[in-house]
């Protein structure tokens, strides 16, 4: 037997113990510069993650390290990022690797503040059992606050208070003042304010303002939220806005040297939400604010070839606000992208079909394809010519073109012209914008039309509302005699276009007329600031497509007629639902990937959008670049020489950024335009502000007023040249967008007296 006092037990077990200790497999998978990444503590860290780099992995996999190798708590750890689906699979993949990790805080932005306020509702000043509101819920409250405004303009005040709360400023702070000139606005927040704590509920801007306001004032609880939160970490970080990385600072302690490790995952060139109030600076400057920080890079993508990736650098190269970075593929070589130049739009919606079907036909799945462009409006052209086609596709982030509100409210106006006894249209429009022409008023109409109808007469219903109004009360009466006005003015357009026998005024005309005299797009412009912007694009871009018509009963009749067509080939599309083209917006595409991408409309005054310049416009590269990476396999680019803008064709300059992609870095087919020879734009800069046609640039008035041309005019005040054209009869036109909002034409030949071009 061994002596016992020779034994050690150690021995025999030390090596299943030791065994412990050895890296999980979880690490095993990663790259070298994830594994970095994922190990690394004691200094803050900034990770910049390019597209396709595996981020998701990186964050989720170092929760599961932190916790089970390096015995952190898990309570002690706050993951954020912002969506609920991003915060969703975070939690899902770190739990799975790591099942301790559900008790981490792993929420989005909001859901934290909420969280945040609940449990320190007294020092945040907010009853625990708070509601919160949403947009629409704000713009009532404002409206009850403040007595008199209206509905058009309480969207516009709640959208501006949202934005003084994403910077984290009060009604009396004096920044506020600077963020609008209106000397009302500091008041009017001041009041929604007071009106919001008075009902005990907090809206979205609170649930970030609210925590750090009471993180900053209160030094005991902020001592007790650092102590409790040793690891933050926030995904998506170049989407940040102001008060969100102050409430990091604040949460982390970092300006009173607080022993808690801050890590964000973020991608510079991947920062295309500023209109949302998201802010590129946080991330450039993160090490300035966090001293001492160590900078990761990822640059191992797995979802484009290198002929792709070679496209995206050589364009987000160009860009001076970015921390710096080289994607490097590991899927190989691959195809070089396409580059088509094509007369107009329908030959852009004919080049994408040509190409679905072709690889369809060679058994590629439709899913495999998506159609990106900068304007919802773009969608109409690529819906129509896939539904003759019987192509299947879907929308995503918005209706399908003919479904949306203001789309529905223009058809409406067309379809009451064209049949007077339309009592559906009647009922859509005669009382938008509200003119209190209510339920029971519309009724006495209706009733009225219908008898006159079943009798035989020969009217209307605009004619017999026109009889009965009379009758109305006050409000009412003033409200249809607004209608009927617009009505017989737009009617009345056609009915001279329609006598005179003459074929050169356009439907669109017509159109455009109904949007500005209905007050829809006045009324559609005031919902949102944003979506406003967007439903007056998309009815613009009703009228362009009517301008293949003659402004006559005829042409309005085989309008409407073809869009019927479209909408009922829509109700028969049978095809299997999970595969179907993706139609959809460049800002919509961030986070998704596809095998087979078009990216569309590559003109200058498209996209770029025509007024971007300095770090507007490289966030408009940085949106192209976001593009560009959503493409896995093959990746296509269209630009047109003409478009339809403003119901006319308009000559269009290739975009800049086509150039900046270098052009031995794609396969250029179709006819190169002569700007785009020799490695410059014909006749103009960098930002090609002059027009593609090289005759017009000929003609000195033309080149006067060219296309981005600052214009005072002393009835519309300040605006810009958007297009030029010549017209049938031989004289130069151009187009001017004001900063009220108005579009008119002008000749610059005969008006020039009145169009005072404005230098910078």
């Amino acid at each position: 037997m061994q002596n016992e006092q020779e034994f050690d037990p150690i021995k025999s077990i030390e090596k299943k113990y030791d065994t412990l200790e050895q890296k999980p497999s979880y690490l095993d998978v990663l790259n070298p510069e994830q594994y970095q990444a994922v190990v690394h503590e004691g200094k803050s860290l900034l990770i910049l993650a390019g597209a396709g780099s595996g981020k998701t992995r990186v964050i989720t996999t170092k929760i599961a390290y932190l916790i089970g190798q390096k015995n952190v708590n898990p309570r002690s750890i706050l993951a954020v990022t912002f969506t609920k689906k991003a915060a969703d699979e975070m939690r899902e993949r770190a739990v799975a690797l790591e099942p301790l990790a559900a008790d981490a805080q792993i929420r989005t932005f909001h859901s934290f503040g909420a969280y945040f306020l609940r449990v320190n509702a007294e020092a945040a000043g907010v009853d625990p059992n708070f509601t919160v509101y949403d947009d629409d819920d704000s713009v009532t409250l404002l409206s009850k606050a403040v007595v008199g405004l209206t509905k058009g303009q309480s969207s516009k005040y709640a959208h501006k208070i949202s934005l003084a709360k994403d910077y984290c400023l009060l009604p009396d702070d004096p920044e506020t003042a600077d963020l609008d000139s209106d000397p009302e606005f500091p008041g009017i927040y001041r009041a929604y304010e007071k009106r919001l704590r008075e009902t005990g509920n907090c809206d979205f801007g609170d649930l970030i303002m609210l925590p750090y306001l009471a993180l900053k004032n209160n030094p005991n609880l902020r001592a007790r939220t650092q102590r409790r939160f040793q690891v933050i970490m926030v995904d998506e970080y170049q989407d940040s806005n102001t008060a969100q990385f102050k409430l990091l600072q604040a949460l982390s302690g970092a300006e009173e040297g607080s022993g808690t490790y801050v890590c964000v995952v973020g991608d510079d060139d991947q920062s295309i939400y500023k209109f949302r109030g998201a802010e590129i600076k946080n991330i450039l400057t993160f090490k300035d604010k966090f001293p001492g920080t160590d900078i990761i890079r990822l640059e191992r993508n797995y979802r484009s070839t290198e002929e792709i990736l070679r496209v995206a650098d050589s364009v987000v190269s160009n860009n001076g606000g970015r921390l710096g970075k080289n994607l490097r593929s590991e899927r190989g070589k691959g195809k070089k992208p396409v580059l088509a130049f094509l007369q107009n739009q329908e030959q852009e919606a004919e080049f994408t079909g040509d190409l679905i079907e072709e690889t369809h036909k060679m058994g590629v799945p439709y899913s495999d394809w998506a159609v990106l462009y900068r304007m919802n409006a773009q969608s109409l052209e690529f819906e129509s010519e896939f539904l003759h086609r019987k192509i299947p596709y879907e929308i995503v982030g918005s209706l399908k073109f003919y479904e949306r509100e203001e789309i529905k409210d223009l058809l409406s106006y067309l379809s009451l012209i064209a049949n007077p006894r339309d009592e559906i249209a009647f009922r859509r429009i005669v009382n938008k914008p509200a003119r209190g022409i209510g339920l029971t008023s519309q009724e006495k109409i209706i009733d009225a039309a219908r008898e006159a109808f079943a009798a035989g007469e020969e009217t209307s219903i605009t004619e017999k509302m026109r009889e009965i109004i009379p009758d109305f009360s006050k409000k009412a009466r003033e409200g249809g005699e607004t209608f009927l006005q617009a009505f017989d003015a737009v009617q009345g357009l056609l009915k001279t276009a329609d006598s005179s026998g003459s074929d050169t005024a356009k439907l669109s005309e017509l159109v455009e007329a109904i949007s500005e005299k209905s007050g829809l797009l006045e009324y559609h412009k005031d919902q949102d600031e944003i979506s406003g912007t967007q439903r007056a694009a998309n009815m613009q871009e009703l009228a362009n497509s009517a301008v293949l018509y003659p402004c006559t009963r005829e042409g309005l009749l085989e309008f409407l007629d073809h869009i019927e067509l479209d909408r009922t080939l829509e109700k028969t599309d049978s095809t299997d639902e999970t595969d179907r083209v993706t139609l959809i917006t460049l800002h919509n595409t961030k986070g998704l990937e596809f095998p087979r991408v078009v990216i569309t409309g590559m003109e200058l005054g498209v996209f770029p959008r025509q007024d971007k310049t300095g770090g507007d416009l490289e966030e408009e590269r940085r949106l192209f670049y976001v593009g560009i990476t959503r493409a896995q396999n093959e990746l296509y680019f269209t630009s047109c020489s003409q478009r339809r803008m403003y119901g006319r064709n308009e000559y269009s300059t290739p975009s800049p950024f086509l150039l900046e992609m270098g052009q031995d870095n794609v396969k250029i087919i179709g006819h190169k335009p002569s700007s785009f020879m020799g490695g410059g734009f014909h006749g103009g800069d960098f930002g090609g502000m002059g027009l593609s046609n090289p005759d017009l640039n000929a003609d000195p008035l033309m080149k006067k007023y060219s296309r981005g041309a600052k214009i005072y005019h002393d009835d519309y005040g300040y605006g810009i040249i958007t297009s030029g054209h010549v017209s049938d009869e031989g004289e130069y036109v151009v187009t001017i967008r004001f900063e009220n909002g108005g579009i008119k034409r002008f000749l610059p030949k005969y008006q020039e007296g009145a169009l005072m071009v404005v230098k910078d």
